[in-house]
């Protein structure tokens, strides 16, 4: 793979990104609640543990009640309403014994409201929807890049000096394209382009969010588990936030 070298392109990137699209269509093809909750949730923890990383939260009790919260979204039927409950106890929990900070809840918004909503997106609208959400974001970030590279000038903010505004747009266009072939068969078309629009835009901030929280903690990668891409939140940024506005507008709108 010298040749991927040559044009400044990681093989190990490459690589483990086939793995994992492998690894995708796999659980895709099994389609089974508990092997899903079961996969989500393993991501899941490990984004946990990055995000209290760069959050600077030491608190290794922290860890046994998201995975108490993980077990219980797999028994309740709407998990992404378990954040509210969790928000009430700990709310509580920190009044009543004055020593909780608050500051330990922030892992408790993101990723872990997201991973929720994915798990209600399976619950409530299958394989299809995931594979709508994924093509979306996938569209997203493959767009930005080729769009960026081709005719990208203008810097789209200062939180992410790589981007550009015309890269971002390519991005959404290519992701709004993309997603309403696939959400054209499960949605109206009106509805396909609405979703997929938004969605996009979503998977463009949610990138933004994780890059800002790594500028603010001083690193470049939120981990290292993924060889040439970094840790999980480098993988699964875009989806944290599409996620939820994908789940919303399909029970508004549908």
């Amino acid at each position: 793979m010298s040749w991927l070298e040559k044009k400044g392109i990681d093989p190990q990137r490459i690589t483990t990104g086939l793995a994992l699209l492998a690894g995708i269509i796999v659980i895709g093809i099994i389609d089974n609640f508990f092997v899903m909750w079961l996969v989500f949730g393993a991501i899941y923890l490990i984004a946990f543990y990055e995000a209290n990383k760069l959050f600077d939260i030491k608190n290794n009790t922290l860890y046994a009640y998201a995975a108490i919260l993980w077990i219980f979204a797999g028994l309740y039927p709407y998990p992404d309403d378990l954040f509210f409950i969790a928000m009430v106890v700990f709310a509580g929990t920190m009044a009543y014994t004055r020593q909780l900070k608050f500051k330990y809840f922030y892992s408790f918004i993101y990723p872990t409201v997201s991973f929720l909503f994915l798990l209600a997106l399976y619950n409530e609208y299958g394989t299809v929807a995931l594979l709508w959400l994924l093509v979306v974001v996938a569209g997203a970030d493959i767009g930005a890049y080729f769009v960026g590279k081709s005719v990208g000038k203008t810097k789209f903010c200062e939180t992410s000096p790589n981007k550009t505004l015309e890269g971002v747009a390519g991005g959404v266009i290519t992701a709004t394209l993309l997603g309403f072939f696939v959400g054209v068969s499960f949605v109206d078309v009106d509805k396909a382009i609405i979703i997929s629009l938004l969605a996009a835009v979503a998977s463009v901030f949610g990138d933004l969010f994780e890059s800002f929280l790594k500028r603010r903690a001083g690193v470049k990668d939120s981990g290292n588990i993924l060889p040439g891409h970094g840790g999980i939140l480098d993988r699964v940024d875009g989806y944290l936030f599409a996620v939820i506005i994908m789940v919303v507008l399909l029970r508004g709108l549908v």
